[in-house]
């Protein structure tokens, strides 16, 4: 476990439960990023601000990071840019299709006990574990 890294991980997550709840006790809104995204491009034009600023901060902040000595991942075995687009319209109808992403689900609907959101993030968790394992052998030739 090359890239175990506990503290930097609980950090991250504990800002992300923070953002969560800001967002929550200041706006009442849920921190679904897939939401947020969708209503910045073709929401109300009342809510476009304060969704504009939550994606420009999640654009940034890995500059912010690095600029405060962070070290950014290593990204080995980028893909092509159709695959990066085929992927990312998939996300976007899984989303619709699921009602919202796995921040949405997962971050947030776990933490307040919804039923809903609990069975979407077993679907999530397990969809992605099966197509890793299925993928996984045929692109590392196991």
């Amino acid at each position: 476990m090359e890239n175990f890294t506990p503290i930097s991980a609980l950090i991250g997550g504990g800002l992300i439960g923070l953002a969560a709840v800001i967002l929550m006790a200041a706006n009442g809104r849920i921190a679904g990023i897939s939401g947020i995204v969708s209503g910045a491009l073709a929401g109300e034009n009342s809510e476009r601000i304060w969704r504009a600023v939550f994606v420009g901060g999640l654009i940034v902040s890995p500059f912010v990071w690095t600029a405060f000595g962070g070290q950014a991942p290593k990204v080995e075995g980028m893909p092509d840019w159709p695959a990066i687009v085929i992927g990312g319209l998939l996300v976007g109808v899984g989303t619709g299709i699921g009602s919202g992403c796995t921040s949405g689900h997962g971050v947030c609907g776990i933490s307040r006990l919804s039923p809903r959101s609990i069975v979407a993030t077993l679907i999530f968790m397990g969809a992605g574990m099966a197509v890793v394992a299925l993928i996984r052998p045929l692109v590392m030739g196991a």
